[in-house]
């Protein structure tokens, strides 16, 4: 739910925003989320309010100032571009250091439990564990994907098997193709 938010504030720079969330689940029960229906069979499940951009603006601004030097210096520690894992920071937390989803994730990077313990994480609330966790997990998967971005940010969002599961291919999850989307145009500009 959170990082649909994201999405939609980090993507659409008008004064309101609002961003309604629809369900739909197909004939093998596969469940899909999503902001933008591509059909009617899609059915409203939250309306959301709007919410006044500029006001939320500073607040990215000034988080993501705040982190700006620990994200450099580990993003050049594991020799990851910094720009990427800004990318991931705004589109996963929007730089914020509190931040927890419904599935269990925590922190600027949204580590989860076993992917935090792999790579050495023992408080996923710390900023300087989290990145420096979730920084090593996306140079895990970008070498295991032989630097393909599309491939290591869609299995950053559903995991590597995912990947590996649909022939080293995006999985055809919306909420990650829409991720893959939104992270490497942050990740372009």
């Amino acid at each position: 739910m959170m990082k649909i938010a994201v999405v939609v504030l980090s993507l659409l720079a008008t004064d309101e925003v609002l961003a309604d969330i629809y369900k739909f689940v197909d004939t093998d029960g596969r469940v899909y989320y999503t902001d933008e229906p591509k059909h009617s069979l899609y059915k409203r499940i939250i309306r959301t309010r709007a919410l006044n951009y500029d006001k939320a603006l500073p607040f990215m601004s000034g988080n993501r100032q705040k982190f700006a030097d620990l994200i450099a210096q580990t993003a050049v520690k594991h020799q990851v571009d910094p720009k990427l894992v800004h990318a991931v920071i705004q589109t996963e937390s929007a730089y914020n250091a509190n931040a927890i989803s419904s599935a269990g994730a925590v922190g600027l990077m949204q580590l989860m439990p076993d992917t935090a313990k792999r790579f050495g994480v023992t408080d996923r609330n710390n900023p300087d564990q989290n990145v420096e966790g979730g920084t090593r997990y996306l140079k895990f998967l970008l070498e295991m994907f032989d630097s393909n971005l599309d491939l290591a940010v869609a299995a950053y969002n559903a995991g590597e098997g995912a990947v590996v599961k649909y022939n080293n291919s995006i999985p055809p999850y919306p909420e990650t193709q829409n991720y893959v989307k939104q992270v490497l145009a942050l990740y372009k500009r």
